[in-house]
């Protein structure tokens, strides 16, 4: 089976007035189900009549999106051993029906792209482009690991041996946990869930509170494409109940995490410990945080640099770990940069998500009140140039905020804030402007603009991140294009949407045979 060569998804044009009119219509329908029950899906069955939590649209804090149930503890068993019932039947499945299945997902959500995209609006408080380019990573990881899935299948050679031949195959693990954040509640998800059932395992998702319909629309598409019972089970809940058991269960295999440092740490270090029952050490994907630096040397396009800097430091109000929370200039051109910087961020307009704002609402509550509080620690750390209040609106608005002169040992420099509040730090020169760029705990994106291939040379050897971009946004990764992870604080690397990460849900096996 030879499929084409793979092919990022198109963005929406949303210059074109039928895309326009074609969001808004699927925005006024997702309008009309707000306030659906979601149901646990454990084996294919729906499961009704629990206690419920609601996740609420961050643009206007008094409407409830969705109503999920508060899955119990005897469900996650259930969940868990209906991923360990499906394991044997999906590992046997051929590699050809697997990728077929995954095509015919890709193409059944390109058809409710817009729909999608309306979910996201609504939930976690997206813009329309924001949230358009998520439902396109969605379909590039649907894409993209059909032909992983084909490719992985044929295994790998090994040395010529006189009087044996031996194969070198790859087997799946058995039944992984998902736990995904809320801020790409279709891309993440669906790379993490696919990444494990493309190489053959069985998954129990566990939602983002904040984001829970979404996710439900993910296990919609792949039920009509024929993915088997059982194979992906939702469970919604707390992390203190869902989450935990999930984590500690004798028969999950892998725990594949994407959140903040210190939920990724705790789950690392309890993953580590061998419970009755377990007969193997857990593997874990933890995707953390960011305190991304877009660097601009005195060379640099500046025009073109600060606009990405912008995008980078406030795209989705800076609920991004890839997002550029710290600029650092180098003196010649720092005074210009700043002055640039501040004009664009002022005339950013801050709104509704359903009203195609380009700043819209942090999540909820408590990130409101967390992003102001680094704000007031900012006020001392910094000098406040634009923003630093709460925004009108009835949803968690924030205005976009900027502190200049900001040392590289200050809290706001070091902590990751994911708000709309970016740092801009002076460095003396290039190579001082790179120590400020490591000067963090995380090593997750990074940005450099320079025109000097010294430099350029340069950044590539000494910028310790997982995702280094040269004259453009240190956020936006494509699938297959910057396949994304990070170093140190920020995670175990694994690239997602890259040509490894399927090995993190793979074990390899070889097969010697001796002849007479």
């Amino acid at each position: 089976m030879a499929l084409p060569e793979f092919r990022n998804e198109p963005f929406t044009d949303f210059s074109l007035e039928a895309n326009r009119q074609a969001m808004r219509q699927a925005i006024a329908a997702v309008e009309g189900k707000l306030g659906l029950e979601l149901p646990v899906v454990i084996g294919g069955q729906r499961i009704r009549g629990l206690e419920t939590f609601e996740s609420r649209n961050p643009s206007n804090k008094h409407e409830v999106v969705a109503r999920a149930p508060k899955a119990t503890s005897e469900l996650v068993d259930r969940a868990v051993e209906a991923a360990w019932r499906a394991f044997p039947g999906w590992k046997r499945v051929p590699p050809e029906v697997k990728a077929a299945l995954f095509l015919r997902a890709a193409e059944l959500l390109r058809r409710r792209k817009f729909e999608a995209a309306a979910w996201m609006v609504l939930e976690v408080g997206k813009n329309w482009a924001e949230a358009d380019a998520d439902v396109a990573e969605a379909v590039d990881h649907l894409e993209y690991f059909a032909r992983e899935i084909l490719r992985y299948a044929e295994g790998r050679p090994t040395v010529p041996h006189p009087q044996e031949v031996s194969y070198y195959t790859y087997e799946p693990l058995g039944v992984v946990a998902v736990i995904p954040p809320w801020n790409f509640p279709l891309a993440i998800p669906m790379g993490m869930a696919l990444g494990a059932i493309a190489a053959g395992n069985t998954v129990v998702l566990k939602p983002s509170s904040d984001a829970p319909a979404t996710a439900y629309l993910f296990l919609e598409v792949m039920e009509e494409a024929g993915l088997p019972a059982g194979t992906l089970n939702v469970v919604p809940g707390s992390g203190s109940v869902v989450g935990d058991q999930l984590v500690q269960h004798p028969r999950v295999r892998m725990v594949a995490f994407t959140g903040s440092r210190e939920v990724g740490c705790r789950i690392y270090q309890e993953a580590a410990k061998v419970r009755p029952g377990q007969v193997w050490l857990k593997r874990v994907i933890a995707e953390m945080g960011g305190k991304n630096a877009v660097v601009v040397a005195e060379d640099a396009d500046l025009e073109e640099a600060v606009s990405a800097a912008v995008v980078s430091g406030y795209g989705y109000q800076g609920q991004k770990c890839s997002a550029g929370s710290r600029l650092v200039v180098t003196e010649p051109v720092y005074a210009r940069v700043l002055e640039a910087f501040v004009e664009r961020v002022r005339a950013l307009a801050v709104g509704p998500a359903k009203d195609n704002y380009p700043v819209g609402p942090v999540i909820n509550e408590r990130a409101y009140r967390t992003v102001l509080q680094y704000v007031e620690v900012g006020k001392q750390e910094g000098r406040l140039l634009c923003g630093g209040e709460p925004a009108e609106g009835d949803g968690y608005y924030i205005q976009p905020t900027v502190f200049a002169d900001v040392d590289a040992a200050a809290r706001i420099a070091q902590e990751e804030i994911f708000g709309p509040v970016v740092a801009v730090l002076r460095a003396r020169d290039f190579d001082h402007a790179l120590q400020i760029a490591n000067s963090t705990e995380y090593g997750l994106t990074g940005a450099v603009f320079t025109r000097d291939p010294e430099r350029i040379a340069k950044a590539r050897a000494e910028f310790h991140c997982g995702n280094l971009y040269i004259n453009r946004k240190c956020t936006g990764a494509l699938v297959g294009v910057h396949p994304f992870g990070g170093f140190k604080m920020s995670g175990t690397d694994a690239k997602v949407g890259g040509p490894d990460y399927l090995l993190y849900f793979l074990q390899p096996k070889v097969t010697s045979i001796k002849f007479r």
